[in-house]
């Protein structure tokens, strides 16, 4: 899914690494990938887009110095990682707690399954969600009829069934397995019985062609499709919001009408990201060395067991663009306006809780 973990303190770090190292990704797991097959065939499609700060008239944002609005919603999903159970409060107003952890191993199998017991007190309904990370591993995975599919699929179904509910996230599937990725979700769906099913896919603003990811023939094998409508920006971006109200806006319209409110179950962030005017971290051929030490006039070679190196500092600019409880709120106050029933939030641990008040029940 998704993600990085991003708090004030782990702001302030990054900068530090960022000034003396430049600008470093930040960690995969667990957190956002960097740029993946699918941001970058979404790339290559929204070739024209409105400005960021674009809003239809009747979606304006409330004034700042305003007391915020308390937005409801029929559900509220929300992500939990394994290991960061304390992240989870009780009296949290959520109806579906989604258990991140599960992955499929470079063997195909599936690995890290979080325990059950760690969320029995959630009183709500709990999804086991499955990650498969790499798109080679995904087309292996995947293959129908081998050993491994074979083998996946009825692990699958026996890890969920404590749960109410499984949720797949498979984020890197090859262009070409798109057929396959269905007939995978259709084997699991007759496997669940009356668990709920759902699959978690990426922001889309309009039909792609040749989508893996296509809302409309998924819809129909899944009893919810998490957006995640997030990452509009990302670690290798120009510097941006990792989700403008614009692009949200215009990715909740088109899933509103492609899924529908039903099954729908529009994603937010709950973290930040930070952006470097430059990224220093990089491989030098000899001539290029050669040149930075012109350019920055180094006097003083030094060696470490004969191999050379040199020191220099020089200023970097640094971007942060982060969620706080105005922006969420203004996001969800949007999506309610616009028909959305269902929200859910990557994750649990990484938000404000000067944001919980604003959000309740139906």
């Amino acid at each position: 899914m998704k993600r990085t973990v991003f708090n004030f303190v782990q702001i302030f770090l990054g900068i530090n690494i960022i000034i003396a190292s430049g600008c470093n990704s930040p960690p995969a797991k667990p957190g956002e990938t960097q740029l993946s097959p699918v941001q970058g065939q979404e790339a290559a499609v929204e070739e024209t887009q409105p400005p960021e700060d674009f809003l239809p008239a009747e979606l304006e944002l409330p004034p700042l110095n305003e007391n915020l609005p308390v937005t409801n919603f029929r559900e509220i999903w929300a992500y939990l990682v394994s290991g960061r159970e304390q992240a989870l409060n009780l009296k949290y107003p959520i109806t579906d707690l989604v258990y991140f952890g599960a992955e499929v191993d470079a063997y195909g199998k599936l690995v890290e399954v979080p325990a059950f017991r760690n969320i029995s007190s959630f009183r709500g309904r709990k999804h086991l969600v499955v990650a498969c990370n790499g798109r080679a591993l995904t087309h292996f995975a995947l293959a129908e009829g081998s050993p491994e599919r074979i083998a996946l699929v009825r692990d699958l179904l026996e890890a969920a069934k404590p749960y109410d509910g499984l949720q797949i996230d498979f984020e890197n599937v090859p262009a070409r397995d798109g057929e396959v990725f269905l007939s995978f979700l259709r084997e699991l769906r007759s496997g669940l019985e009356n668990r709920l099913f759902s699959v978690a896919l990426p922001a889309r603003s309009r039909t792609v062609s040749g989508d893996v990811y296509d809302y409309a023939k998924i819809k129909p094998i899944v009893d919810r499709i998490f957006v995640m409508a997030y990452d509009e920006h990302w670690s290798t971006s120009a510097p941006g919001p990792i989700a403008s109200m614009g692009w949200c806006q215009r990715v909740a319209t088109y899933s509103l009408g492609v899924i529908g409110p039903e099954k729908l179950v529009m994603g937010l962030p709950f973290y930040g990201r930070s952006w470097g005017s430059q990224n220093l971290n990089v491989a030098y051929i000899h001539s290029t060395v050669e040149r930075v030490k012109n350019e920055q006039n180094i006097g003083e070679i030094r060696r470490e067991s004969g191999i050379p190196y040199f020191k220099y500092e020089i200023p970097i600019s640094v971007t942060v663009y982060y969620e706080d409880a105005y922006s969420l709120s203004a996001r969800l106050d949007m999506y309610r306006k616009m028909g959305v029933a269902s929200v859910g939030f990557w994750r649990l641990g990484q938000e404000t809780l000067a944001f919980w008040p604003q959000i309740g029940l139906e």
